[in-house]
């Protein structure tokens, strides 16, 4: 086992399973994280040139050709995460939280995963937005294949017309949130582990109280009063990031200040990408590990830590002076009765 001051605020080039090995048992406050959704080629074997290969690029520019549906898609992607989180209810702390995110189809395999090693799932967040590519096809190009004349050929292409596969444009991503069974009440777990209750003075839209919805698209004024967070820019992404699935800066910072209440809380992401989570943990003065398998990422991801400057945007912790005056009273009172 590795202390954990070895990876602090690194990225490790490796296999996230083995690197989540070394990691030591109840260190982690929150793991945040964006796996690969197993949709088609984008499992486990999740790697660069692959992804960055323009052949692979035919039917959804911005992602490899197929996406085809697959029943063992589901299966593989739970098997491989059961164990994922297995390694992530060891290494929580007691009280600590688990965000991941995860595509709609297949996100009862993550949860059930999850689920399944002990955590507890204690909601689900949906981030909405309006903008994304319609991923159904039209059966044109078998009817082209078929053994029948040209005139029965758009016979059938003019009774089709429009019914394609059953892929309804996604507008959602769906967000686990799963927390390790406390040691005693949350207040207990509060005071010995500093993790375990959410921020509620933390605000989105029009100063709301936080929701399990979440969307950086202006939609509507009802929806944007309730929910909205701030847009991510060009420039927190970087002209040199050209990761395919970067999530947006606001949403990680805000799952971060709900959960994380210890100023120097440790926030791990097995599957750093472009290094978005490490980023937001930066900006909001946290610690952070990040494990990739890919190189390439983890050059763009120390590049852009490399961007945030000196001053980091951290939370309002005054209430940390509160917790501390408890727990000084708790063992004053305990001495007392001695």
């Amino acid at each position: 086992m590795i202390k954990n001051t070895d990876y602090l605020n690194k990225i490790i080039h490796g296999d996230a399973l083995l690197i989540l090995s070394k990691i030591q048992d109840n260190s982690i406050d929150v793991v945040l994280t964006d796996p690969p959704y197993f949709l088609d080629k984008l499992d486990n074997n999740w790697r660069y040139k692959k992804i960055e290969n323009k052949k692979n690029q035919q039917t959804i520019k911005s992602l490899p050709a197929g996406m085809k549906f697959d029943r063992k898609q589901g299966q593989e992607f739970y098997k491989w995460y059961l164990k994922i989180s297995e390694q992530v209810e060891r290494i929580l702390k007691p009280g600590g939280f688990f965000f991941s995110f995860s595509s709609p189809r297949l996100y009862h395999r993550m949860a059930s995963a999850i689920d399944d090693v002990g955590l507890e799932i204690r909601d689900c967040f949906l981030w909405l937005y309006t903008q994304n590519q319609a991923k159904a096809m039209s059966v044109s190009h078998f009817i082209e294949k078929m053994d029948i004349s040209k005139k029965e050929k758009e016979r059938l292409k003019s009774n089709f017309n429009g019914w394609k596969t059953p892929q309804i444009k996604s507008c959602f991503e769906p967000i686990v949130m799963a927390q390790k069974t406390t040691n005693g009440t949350y207040l207990d777990n509060m005071l010995e582990y500093e993790i375990g209750l959410m921020n509620t003075k933390i605000r989105v839209g029009d100063n709301m109280f936080p929701a399990n919805i979440l969307t950086i698209d202006h939609i509507n004024e009802i929806i944007d009063k309730s929910f909205l967070i701030g847009k991510p820019t060009k420039k927190e992404k970087g002209d040199f990031n050209n990761h395919k699935t970067v999530k947006p800066l606001e949403i990680c910072e805000h799952l971060l200040q709900l959960s994380a209440y210890n100023p120097k809380a440790v926030v791990l992401d097995p599957f750093m990408g472009s290094g978005t989570t490490a980023v937001a943990a930066k900006k909001l003065g946290l610690n952070y590990i990040g494990i990739d398998v890919n190189i390439e990422y983890i050059k763009i991801a120390n590049k852009r830590l490399e961007k945030i400057d000196g001053k980091v945007v951290s939370k309002d912790y005054q209430q940390k002076n509160l917790l501390d005056l408890i727990i000084a009273n708790k063992y004053k009172m305990s001495s007392s009765n001695c």
